[in-house]
């Protein structure tokens, strides 16, 4: 229904031309407009959503490997978790009602962000139940979670390099700093570096999601800058201008990442310290990995890796302590850790910062990088 109304409204407008109505074609205004829908759908919405979520009993269980981070975390037990459902409904009605649907490169972002959406559900109804019977974090198995993330990101990747294979210029790998260092990818490389992206990007985020209000409100800030980027990148003129080749429609794009930037800014409202509610995998999962299509889209893989630093920095750390700990095992008969604990925002909660502390931080630090990321722009 949302679909047919949002589809003769935008006929509508294309052939009537009225007035003010004009204004709803122009991307800048769909992606301002955007953040605004989404944030006040979220922000309404939440109240309602989190009351259906204690009365469904989907509690998060507040149990870590750690009897200290136990402790730490024990005021969250009970903490209605699955809030990603309101990023992810937020999103996908503010996209249908601002975007252009006739766009493939929308319709495939939908499709990426239900179907994520749906696996991190599954998984988060999984550690539910489980999680009442025998006090389990454990939901899908890394395993399992992750192949279906991978042949996803294989399907998308593929079809967007298609999408474009018959203008090159739009599957060119480019990299900050330098405006003639560039790469011309095949399928199989366009696809290799897409399914990294995308399939790292959101679990990444996940790992991120641990403390109140720190995966939404660094996420808000990466969206917001890819947003920008998206709008300055899908301009004909300026585009070349700044080294990097004009992708027709990928300035919807703009528009998803504005949509994100309003969802997470009105779910920070209900996530900030002390929480209300958790996105949990649901959330999580998906606002990674729209966000790595949305980099590859726009062809901006590395822009991501900079602007999400602190999501990179979290996953690298998980990764360093569980090789170093098996290393160590199998080498001195006892597993050792480097940090504390893993992910890096637990490490530093060891060390004695508090959980505001943490969160703050680390959006200073997203702030940052977003900014230096965006500076290179005008450097290439």
């Amino acid at each position: 229904m949302i679909y047919l109304f949002a589809k003769h409204f935008e006929e509508w407008l294309n052939a009537h031309h009225l007035g003010f109505f004009r204004v709803f074609t122009f991307v800048t205004f769909q992606a301002t407009a955007s953040i605004l829908l989404s944030f006040f759908t979220v922000l309404l919405l939440g109240p309602r959503v989190i009351a259906w979520l204690r009365l469904q009993k989907i509690g998060d269980t507040a149990n870590f490997d750690q009897a200290e981070v136990n402790a730490m975390m024990a005021s969250k037990k009970g903490t209605p978790t699955m809030g990603g459902i309101l990023i992810v409904a937020a999103i996908f009605v503010t996209v249908l009602l601002l975007a252009d649907l006739q766009n493939f490169f929308v319709r495939v972002g939908l499709l990426c962000l239900l179907i994520v959406a749906a696996i991190g559900a599954v998984d988060d109804w999984l550690k539910l139940t489980a999680g009442r019977r025998t006090g389990s974090r454990q939901g899908l198995a890394s395993m399992e979670k992750l192949l279906f993330q991978v042949g996803l990101a294989i399907i998308i990747s593929f079809f967007v390099h298609r999408h474009g294979e018959s203008i090159p210029e739009r599957n060119l790998f480019y990299l900050p700093f330098f405006k003639d260092l560039t790469f011309q990818l095949g399928v199989v490389s366009f696809v290799l570096i897409g399914t990294v992206v995308l399939t790292g990007t959101s679990n990444a985020v996940n790992l991120t999601d641990g403390l109140d209000g720190l995966a939404s409100g660094c996420m808000a800030i990466v969206s917001f800058a890819f947003m920008i980027l998206a709008i300055v990148l899908s301009d004909k003129e300026l585009a070349p201008k700044l080294f990097f080749a004009y992708i027709q429609g990928s300035d919807q794009m703009a528009v998803l990442a504005g949509a994100m930037t309003g969802a997470c800014l009105g779910f920070l409202w209900h996530n900030a310290n002390p929480a209300a509610v958790f996105m949990g995998d649901t959330g999580s999962l998906a606002l990674g990995a729209l966000i790595g299509y949305i980099a590859i889209v726009i062809r901006q893989e590395v822009m991501l890796f900079i602007m999400g630093g602190i999501f990179v920095a979290e996953a690298v750390s998980v990764m360093i302590q569980v090789g170093y700990f098996k290393y160590s095992r199998k080498k001195y008969g006892e597993g050792r850790r480097i940090f504390l604990m893993a992910p890096l925002h637990h490490h530093f909660q060891r060390k004695g910062w508090s959980e505001n502390q943490v969160v703050v931080r680390f959006w200073l630090i997203t702030a940052m990088l977003a900014a230096m990321a965006l500076a290179t722009v005008k450097l290439r």
